[in-house]
């Protein structure tokens, strides 16, 4: 399959995205990095609760601890004046084991590639999808969205109104409908429409005898039918503010519908973006995109080196 290539970020929109963190940690770091310092247990015991603080998590930082311990041990560093830099060295390392590159369709093949986005009501999925969908438009993209999440008159509702705002199709039935058929009916059109990319939301809570879970397998066996090659990708928004509850989530929806990437959502609204680091280490599913803001246009493709970068200068 051919990987986008145009998963371009800027710099600017990371760092405002990451504002709060950053704040949040360097001001926790100061008393490390300022001077000099022995590499101490009571230094590793600082750094340690202000990662976890950062919302990286006990698993990642607990490794990443042991590892900056084993560096001192072996003479790769000798106090605090080189910790940062090896610090960044290391996330930068971690982190960009994760491909973030967004998998496309065959081109020539006359088959739209197809996203299926899910996650629970309240993490700003509706807003997400069209910040996606305007990604791929402003990147000579066709984009033809469904709204396949039914059972929530707002949800096709508030897709409908961002389909009008971003000048790009969308396929929907009335609030009740089987998503599967509103699924179904959407690939036909995005072939028939020689759409390039097919964003297919999702129902983001249970309802009446059928379990979100189901609903979803049951879409993508739609999907796979449909086109074997598809859905290229599952991404799932996650609410950067709800920190560790957000790792929780992706446990489950990886384990159901086999999820191929994160869109961190809210990231500008909290001093929680290590959540990141923690999603790598305990999901081992790559961060693609992140949301920074309210308006479509504030959405950037994941860079490791970018966003480590904003974290600590």
């Amino acid at each position: 399959m051919k990987l986008f290539d145009k998963l371009t970020s800027t710099t600017e929109g990371i760092k405002r995205g990451l504002a709060k963190t950053h704040n949040k940690l360097t001001k926790g770091l100061g008393s490390i990095f300022a001077f000099a310092r022995k590499l101490d247990d009571e230094v590793c015991e600082e750094l340690e609760e202000i990662m976890i603080g950062a919302d990286m998590g006990v698993r990642a930082t607990t490794e990443i601890i042991q590892d900056i311990r084993r560096a001192h041990k072996e003479g790769k560093i000798k106090d605090t004046t080189n910790l940062k830099e090896y610090l960044k060295a290391e996330l930068k390392r971690t982190l960009g084991e994760s491909n973030t590159a967004i998998r496309m369709a065959e081109p020539d093949t006359g088959e739209p590639t197809v996203i299926l986005v899910a996650g629970v009501n309240g993490t700003g999925k509706p807003t997400s999808i069209a910040k996606l969908a305007k990604y791929f438009r402003d990147n000579d993209k066709k984009v033809v969205l469904a709204a396949s999440d039914t059972f929530r008159a707002a949800a096709v509702e508030q897709l409908h109104i961002w389909s009008d705002r971003l000048g790009v199709d969308i396929v929907k039935h009335q609030t009740g409908a089987d998503p599967a058929a509103v699924t179904y009916d959407a690939l036909d059109a995005a072939i028939a429409r020689k759409a390039d990319v097919l964003i297919l939301d999702t129902a983001g809570r249970l309802h009446t005898r059928k379990t979100l879970m189901a609903e979803l397998a049951k879409i993508r066996r739609v999907i796979n039918k449909r086109l074997p090659q598809a859905p290229h990708e599952v991404i799932l928004v996650l609410d950067a503010t709800t920190g560790q509850n957000a790792v929780q989530q992706a446990k489950l929806f990886k384990e159901a519908i086999g999820v191929t990437g994160i869109f961190l959502a809210k990231l500008d609204g909290t001093a929680k973006g290590g959540i990141i680091v923690a999603i790598n280490r305990e999901i081992d599913i790559p961060v693609k995109f992140i949301g920074v803001g309210e308006q479509p246009e504030d959405i950037e493709p994941f860079d490791p080196d970018k966003f480590v970068e904003a974290l600590f200068d």
